[in-house]
């Protein structure tokens, strides 16, 4: 009889915190089931076009020959197409004997990228660098077409989605079942309870890919990624000994509306060429433009595709660079940054994958897997994920569809007198110092649930 009556506060305790935790899961889904079926959509989209079908012609195919023409002849060759006045700012090797080199050619405000023969200087593409798809998608995806309003929006509903997996987890714990049946769907279930069912294995075999996801995309977030992350994790210019800076940042090498630099050198200031520093590479006299910096980068050991960054300006530096952020090396192992002062013609800085921090080294990792670009496996696996997300968001709308009472919302009830433990309010006061704007969805949530009348909130309640 004892242990019957010390069993039933405990089941009774349980219950009350499964209930607020529901209605919690219910308060995060109500904001980020809309966000997360967008950002599984775009996200496939945006996957397939940089991975698969890129539109800029990186990929078109050519017939080898014995020997391709230099690097400035085929760039002259792609800027006289769009007059006198254009400038090329960059170029991108070709991945192989058969694909071409890629120009991108500035002409009044628009930049174009040309996909040029790199034996014959036939231009087999030209098209505005904005004028992609995968553009389109990746500003959806960003910022919802909105700016920083939008970009806002996105962080908090992927702060909450950490939010959501978690007390997810929590709802499907399989209490007084095994955890083999747990991970299996019982399919003998019958409506609503079937939809429970799909949506609790869906969610517990995705669910630590989904913070994974959430954490990675939240690298690019203005407020956590750029603010907190990004600022504390970037390389520091200072390992560049006796070289001087630039007022510009590495950002500054993005072109329009890409994200072309690793994540851990967006905000360390470029090299300032105009002066004696850095390492002699290249034999003395050797002159300087886009053909002699593919013949440095060869030399220094960058192999396949990598890109060559024109000096812009008096104190800007050619930049060498191979990293996955341009779809470039086959590894993010195997990022690499190389800045030439554009006068002397020496290496000013050269920074690996090696040389990053901790933080940076995962994101390299991290934001490759993010895009499906490690190869067939994580292009499959990432679009199976993209369809388990937007199964998770149908199957919620759909459970509280079957259980809703007509005409009203429906949410979850907080048993009777339920007082919140002081665990759970540790780890949301924790949740929301992590991810702020999260904090703050959290913050008015709660404003509005404790305004709300006991009614509409309490079970039982009258």
């Amino acid at each position: 009889m004892s242990t019957i009556t010390a069993a039933q506060p405990e089941a009774a305790a349980s219950s009350r915190l499964y209930r607020a935790v529901w209605r919690w899961h219910f308060y995060a889904g109500l904001y980020v089931i809309p966000f997360l079926m967008m950002l599984a959509v775009t996200g496939f989209f945006m996957m397939l076009f940089t991975t698969y079908l890129p539109e800029h012609g990186d990929r078109l195919h050519v017939v080898a020959q014995s020997a391709p023409l230099p690097a400035a002849q085929l760039a002259e060759a792609a800027r006289a197409t769009l007059g006198a006045q254009a400038i090329v700012t960059d170029i991108r090797t070709p991945y192989d004997a058969t694909t071409p080199m890629m120009v991108t050619v500035a002409a009044g405000e628009v930049n174009h990228v040309l996909a040029v023969n790199p034996y014959t200087a036939e231009i087999l593409r030209a098209m505005p660098q904005e004028a992609t798809w995968n553009l389109f998608f990746e500003r959806i995806h960003g910022t919802l077409l909105l700016g920083t309003t939008g970009d806002w929006l996105i962080e908090i509903a992927a702060s909450l989605g950490i939010i959501l997996a978690v007390t997810g987890l929590y709802l499907w714990w399989p209490r007084g079942r095994g955890f083999a049946a747990a991970f299996v769907p019982a399919l003998g279930a019958r409506g609503r309870s079937l939809w429970k069912s799909l949506h609790e294995t869906a969610g517990v075999w995705v669910s630590v890919i989904l913070v994974f996801f959430f954490v990675t995309g939240l690298a690019w977030a203005s407020v956590w990624g750029e603010r907190m992350m990004q600022a504390w994790s970037t390389f520091p210019a200072e390992k560049w000994d006796n070289v001087p800076l630039s007022d510009k940042t590495h950002l500054s090498l993005n072109g329009t509306g890409e994200k072309q630099v690793p994540w851990g050198l967006e905000q360390t200031p470029l090299p300032a060429s105009g002066s004696a520093a850095g390492v002699a590479v290249l034999p003395s006299g050797t002159e300087l433009g886009l053909t002699s910096m593919v013949e440095l980068g060869r030399k220094l050991g960058i192999e396949g595709r990598m890109r060559i960054t024109v000096p812009q300006d008096e104190t800007g530096v050619w930049t060498i660079s191979q990293n996955r952020m341009s779809y470039d090396g086959a590894s993010p192992t195997l990022d690499r940054t190389v800045h030439v002062d554009q006068f002397t013609g020496r290496v000013l800085a050269d920074v690996r994958y090696a040389d990053y921090g901790l933080a940076a080294k995962a994101m390299a990792v991290g934001i490759a897997l993010h895009e499906g670009q490690l190869g067939l496996w994580n292009f499959a696996l990432n679009a199976l994920f993209c369809l388990a997300c937007v199964f998770l968001c149908v199957s919620g709308v759909v459970m509280w569809w079957k259980r809703r009472p007509v005409g009203r919302l429906g949410s979850p009830r907080y048993p009777r007198d339920y007082r919140v433990p002081a665990g759970v309010l540790g780890l949301g006061a924790a949740l929301a110092i992590a991810f702020p704007m999260g904090g703050l969805a959290i913050a008015l949530f709660a404003i509005v649930d404790v305004l709300l009348p006991q009614r509409l909130k309490q079970a039982g309640a009258q």
